[in-house]
């Protein structure tokens, strides 16, 4: 044993190491022919639980020992992506009505509407998002994009600008952003109270629609030539909207004498 063992260079003792694990092979086979068998069966879908429900009689620990010495792996089963979309859309929430078309607000700061509309420009689009306070009428907040990610109506409500935003109600449609769990999230975190139009009843947001009439009649953004050009003119115009277009309705005020109007009718 010494000469062979001297003449195929290895160890007396790895010798009887190789041989002990060989022998162990030669015992391991007759129990992998059946896990084999039972693996093919199942087109080799089949884990250590399915084979152990097949061959209840073999310990399941000896199972898994045999599967990975034979490297027997179960094919993972593929997530399907038209489920994983309709998951994701399901973490998407809408909100009752709870501003019901209560357009006669008195109180300044209680109660927002807000959406997303969309600027021709150089054959293709910008796209604006405002949020508009529904007593006074003015623009508290607003963001121009060239996309319509998740960014366009983040930044419009970091452009608001107050102290607190607590118990605001904000009204929207049921659009994607604003049943983002983004957008909810921030909307809780400031405290704020989510309210949702009827789904396709544009009516039930019918100040913010106002507004995008208006605004679109009388600003000449048709000439704009490129997207700073574009943002420059819709600043222009909510300064103007706000400090200096008078409206019929709010005691021909603009929407900022009527706020501190209203204000001041709370606070007396």
């Amino acid at each position: 044993m010494n000469i062979l063992c001297e003449v195929a260079g290895v160890s007396r003792s790895g010798y009887y190491r190789w041989l002990g694990k060989a022998d162990e092979s030669s015992k391991d086979h007759p129990d992998y022919l059946k896990i084999k068998e039972v693996f093919d069966q199942g087109k080799g879908k089949y884990g250590w639980r399915n084979i152990k429900m097949k061959l209840p009689e073999m310990n399941h620990k000896k199972i898994q020992r045999i599967m990975r010495k034979y490297e027997l792996v179960a094919k993972v089963r593929r997530k399907n992506p038209y489920k994983m979309i309709m998951k994701k859309n399901l973490e998407h929430r809408t909100f009752p009505n709870k501003l019901q078309r209560e357009f006669s607000q008195i109180i300044p700061f209680k109660v927002f509407c807000t959406d997303i509309t969309y600027i021709p420009l150089n054959h293709h689009f910008a796209y604006l998002s405002v949020i508009k306070d529904i007593a006074s009428g003015e623009v508290v907040g607003w963001n121009l994009s060239l996309c319509l990610e998740m960014t366009l109506v983040m930044e419009t409500i970091k452009n608001i600008k107050l102290d607190s935003y607590e118990n605001i109600m904000i009204h929207s449609d049921q659009g994607f952003h604003y049943t983002n769990p983004k957008y909810i999230k921030v909307v809780k975190e400031l405290k704020m109270t989510q309210s949702m139009s009827g789904k396709g009843n544009c009516i039930d947001n019918a100040p913010i629609e106002s507004f995008f009439g208006h605004m679109k009649d009388e600003l000449e953004y048709r000439s704009c030539e490129s997207f700073n050009e574009l943002r420059l003119k819709i600043e222009e115009y909510m300064q103007y909207y706000n400090h200096e277009r008078k409206q019929w309705t709010r005691n021909r005020m603009t929407p900022v004498e009527y706020r501190d109007h209203l204000l001041a009718q709370v606070e007396g």
